[in-house]
């Protein structure tokens, strides 16, 4: 899979950056939606540290945006985002955030308990499985494990889904494992929310009312943090707004509505 997907036609100033870490191209279908008015990238992130996603990225756009861009990261791709715009403020145009994990660690403790409680028995039974052949060295095809972790984690983190595996996604088990564990310490310590205080651009949060991550777990942190900050809460809407048989309408006249203020 090649690490860039380009959609609709220059300037190229809209960046869709997907989620897992390690979820390469999942973010197709609305990149394909929002093409039909721009241009849009959809970087494919393959470095295996969270420094080398966020030089990654940033030479991405530079070397191939129209300077500066709006970025969209879903879930692990809005911390991504967050961070290069902190980072390299005058890359980043608007921030747009949907499906954020929580930016302080006490938010995050009852994620994988709500998803464990909306699968049925035997998935649970089956995500404990998954989750031990991931921890394994021994595990010969970690890609498969983490490939259903995600399908199980999807299906507990909608609340009405139009389809549940909208696109094929290229699964990196190793990028996973080697970032979220720096993830998880730069949350733990609080220096991911001090990274707000150097975003310049405004932001935006999308985030639906059924989605496991807590939706205080973003909107109080930031707006204590960010200089422009809004929030917008979806209503039956889970993890992944554009799967959502009563959000992905809304989810979409919201983005159009946000990326045409900046044309």
């Amino acid at each position: 899979m090649n690490d860039l997907r380009k959609y609709g036609k220059a300037p190229f100033n809209v960046a869709l950056i997907h989620g897992g870490p390690g979820a390469a191209g999942e973010m197709a279908p609305v990149a394909r939606e929002l093409a039909s008015r721009r241009g849009v990238l959809e970087p494919l992130q393959t470095a295996a540290s969270l420094e080398g996603q966020i030089e990654e990225l940033r030479t991405t756009l530079t070397k191939n945006a129209d300077s500066p861009v709006t970025l969209v990261g879903f879930s692990w791709g809005a911390w991504l985002s967050y961070m290069v715009a902190a980072r390299y403020p005058a890359h980043v145009r608007k921030l747009i955030l949907v499906g954020s994990g929580p930016y302080q660690e006490h938010y995050a403790k009852g994620i994988q308990a709500t998803r464990l409680k909306r699968l049925n028995e035997q998935e649970r039974a089956e995500f404990a499985s998954v989750l031990h052949l991931l921890e394994n060295a021994a595990t010969a095809d970690k890609r498969a494990a983490f490939a259903r972790l995600g399908a199980l984690c999807t299906k507990a983190d909608a609340y009405d889904p139009l389809i549940l595996d909208p696109d094929v996604i290229d699964w990196h088990v190793d990028v996973f494992q080697n970032i979220w564990a720096e993830a998880e310490e730069l949350r733990r310590s609080g220096k991911l929310l001090e990274l707000g205080a150097r975003i310049e651009c405004p932001v935006i949060a999308i985030h639906g009312d059924h989605d496991p991550h807590p939706a205080e777990g973003v909107r109080r942190p930031l707006f204590s943090t960010l200089k422009s900050f809004r929030f917008i809460l979806l209503h039956n809407c889970g993890h992944k707004p554009w799967i959502e048989r009563y959000a992905k309408n809304r989810f979409y006249s919201l983005l159009q509505e946000e990326l045409c203020m900046e044309e």
